[in-house]
């Protein structure tokens, strides 16, 4: 079981990697349209 300070670091990196492949999409999203991308890699990561 991983310690509180390794989850914090788990979820530094998870939010590192969602906004470089944010940004790298070139686009602008409005807020509706980053939800549902999130809930889509969200959901892909469950099926992994």
């Amino acid at each position: 079981m991983p310690s509180e300070k390794e989850i914090k670091i788990i979820q530094q990196a998870v939010i590192y990697e969602l906004r470089r492949l944010i940004k790298k999409s070139g686009k602008n999203y409005t807020n509706e349209e980053l939800c549902d991308l999130l809930d889509t890699i969200a959901e892909a990561k469950d099926q992994e």
